[in-house]
């Protein structure tokens, strides 16, 4: 089931015909092209942005993470990702297409690390913001996951840490990761 927010491109920076939607299986948003019945999680070339960030914020906030209980073998964690132009997919819902290099965001993650433990935000708030993944919306929040389910350098960094702990930086194809198991 999908719910659709009502809005005006000039409210969303999105180009004509496109809209945002609720994934309620993934529990994201996405966008859709109505007239060419096309969804993508990246937003189209086009899409203005610093308008599309304010848009989600307002529109699509955070989640509360839920207290089930945890199923059997499995892992809850969040992250904070910080893509670059040689990353796998170079696009995210707040870059249409990225170009920096994996040396800018390596910086960018490592100041994103320090703001972090110097108390100064939670991963959760920064990843709102600032995070390539469209688990923004949740703090970063990926659910529950097991073995096999990640790629093998999240997984592996993941595992290996303890409720409430953070990873130093974690590179995989997608590009670089902080993060924070929650269970």
């Amino acid at each position: 089931m999908v719910s659709k927010s009502v809005m005006s491109p000039d409210d969303s920076g999105l180009p004509p015909n496109w809209e945002v939607r609720h994934s309620n299986s993934k529990n994201l948003p996405y966008y859709f092209n109505a007239s060419e019945k096309i969804s993508r999680w990246e937003p189209p070339s086009g899409t203005d942005t610093e308008k599309l960030k304010k848009y989600m914020a307002t529109h699509h906030s955070a989640t509360q993470i839920s207290s089930a209980s945890r199923p059997e073998g499995k892992i809850r964690a969040a992250h904070l990702l910080v893509k670059h132009r040689d990353s796998r997919r170079p696009a995210s819902w707040r870059e249409s297409e990225i170009t920096r290099s994996k040396e800018e965001a390596m910086a960018i993650i490592k100041g994103h690390e320090q703001k972090i433990k110097s108390g100064a935000v939670s991963l959760g708030e920064l990843a709102m913001s600032e995070s390539d993944c469209s688990s923004a919306r949740k703090r970063g929040d990926l659910g529950y996951f097991g073995k096999g389910d990640m790629q093998k350098e999240f997984e592996e960094a993941a595992f290996a840490l303890q409720p409430g702990q953070m990873s130093g930086v974690v590179e995989t194809a997608s590009g670089l990761h902080l993060i924070e198991r929650l269970v």
